[in-house]
């Protein structure tokens, strides 16, 4: 039995990651930038991300994290953007150790909370967070601003009225 490795992704292990992601964007059929673009984005990601790496002891898994503020009495929380296991090496409760991960890491960092999205549609996706403590939240609605919707509101001009 091969030892799993969980740990926020080091300098060696960028590459690798860009590999796991370029399946991720082939899973989730969507444009995939080049491997070198990918490595570049990785090395010289934004303050206040990180990755944790699952190893065995190539790597298999990630989660995207960053941190949020505020949140419940004004401490910070944990937003997972991204939870995703290589197919060859599923259903080995490499996501669930990941998950436990982020947690841990929230816990350690004071933080309150842990936040994430999923598809409504993804019925095992569902079922999976939800045996893992997770709660739907029917109070909130996740929005977006991308594209020429995101440029619109970021050059618009109000000519400095308020609103």
């Amino acid at each position: 039995m091969v030892l799993l490795d969980i740990r926020l992704m080091e300098a060696a292990d960028v590459e690798p990651t860009a590999t796991l992601f370029q399946e991720m964007q082939a899973h989730y059929r969507v444009a995939c930038p080049s491997f070198a673009d990918i490595v570049a984005s990785l090395a010289k990601r934004p303050g206040g991300v990180d990755l944790l790496v699952a190893a065995d002891p190539t790597i298999v898994g990630f989660a995207a994290l960053g941190a949020i503020f505020p949140g419940p009495g004004l401490k910070p929380g944990l937003f997972l953007k991204d939870l995703f296991v290589s197919a060859q090496a599923r259903r080995r409760g490499i996501g669930r150790r990941l998950m436990q991960a982020a947690a841990r890491l929230a816990v350690e960092r004071g933080f309150a909370r842990l936040d994430w999205t999923a598809d409504r549609g993804d019925v095992g996706l569902l079922r999976f967070y939800a045996d893992l403590g997770g709660t739907e939240q029917p109070e909130k609605v996740f929005l977006r601003l991308a594209g020429q919707a995101l440029t619109d509101l970021a050059t618009a001009d109000w000519g400095g009225r308020p609103e």
